[in-house]
């Protein structure tokens, strides 16, 4: 039997990326990445090296790596994903940290996550705002139970799920912040049939000819949902920061921004509602 890194060496040379090869390996062992270090001389056992083999051969041909584990971290939290939800992303944790910073660790205030998918957003704020009460929307029932399953795993109590598109759902109730990661990539943007793109659910990722049609939405009906002094906070495309700040000016918004995300990139705008 080939040892262990004889195996991961090879893997890691047909990816191109040995974090990818890690990640499949430890996925099929089961083990921690301390694990792996400790016992790469070991021999790779029949079953295992089958196993690992045709996850290879899945990442190779394009399916993206969380997909294949079925799982994702994010802020600081294990997330279970599927392809019925948009993978997780670094650049998001931006989104949890701006809302953070405008709800005090001790409110006992409502917040919302509009189109929440696997529930990263609503539950990274849940598990950082337990007095919070966190109301996770998405017009994905298929989405919405891959959330409610990482929020029992998880054993975040404080957040409710509905489903319905962006306000549909929300009947009148009114939050403190409102926050969301809607779809903002143009429908007709080439890269949609690139890379892992191609494996996330469309209705995630495109909006529109301008890939902004989510967007206006959300900052013309999130007014109705707010509390006075209330915040609505949106990710959105590196090159759309003044357009959103424009949509956010004209549904009323004051001291509007927009914050970059680690390279710098417009990745995050928002504005409150008058007080």
């Amino acid at each position: 039997m080939p040892e262990v890194r004889a195996v991961l060496a090879a893997a890691a040379r047909r990816l191109d990326s040995r974090v990818d090869a890690e990640a499949l390996l430890l996925h099929v062992l089961e083990k921690s990445s301390s694990w792996l270090w400790a016992h790469a001389e070991e021999p790779l056992d029949a079953a295992a090296e089958t196993a690992f083999a045709a996850l290879v051969a899945r990442r190779a041909a394009g399916e993206p790596v969380a997909y294949l584990t079925g799982r994702r971290g994010f802020w600081t939290l294990d997330l279970e994903v599927t392809p019925a939800t948009l993978i997780p992303r670094p650049e998001t944790e931006l989104l949890v940290e701006l809302a953070l910073e405008r709800v005090a660790a001790d409110a006992a205030v409502a917040l919302a996550d509009l189109g929440t998918g696997s529930g990263a957003v609503a539950l990274a704020l849940a598990s950082e705002r337990p007095r919070a009460k966190v109301l996770a929307s998405d017009a994905s029932a298929t989405a919405l139970a891959v959330a409610a399953r990482n929020a029992a795993r998880l054993g975040l109590a404080n957040v409710s799920l509905v489903e319905g598109d962006w306000f549909v759902p929300l009947a009148g109730r009114r939050f403190a912040l409102i926050a969301s990661n809607p779809p903002y990539i143009e429908a007709a943007d080439p890269h949609l049939a690139c890379g892992d793109l191609r494996f996330e659910p469309p209705a995630a990722l495109a909006s529109g000819a301008d890939g902004l049609a989510a967007i206006r939405v959300l900052c013309a009906g999130a007014p109705a949902h707010l509390e006075a002094g209330g915040w609505l906070l949106l990710e959105h495309g590196r090159d759309q920061g003044a357009r959103v700040r424009d949509l956010l000016r004209a549904a009323g918004f004051e001291a509007v921004f927009t914050a970059p995300d680690l390279e710098a990139r417009e990745r995050v705008s928002g504005g409150r509602l008058a007080a």
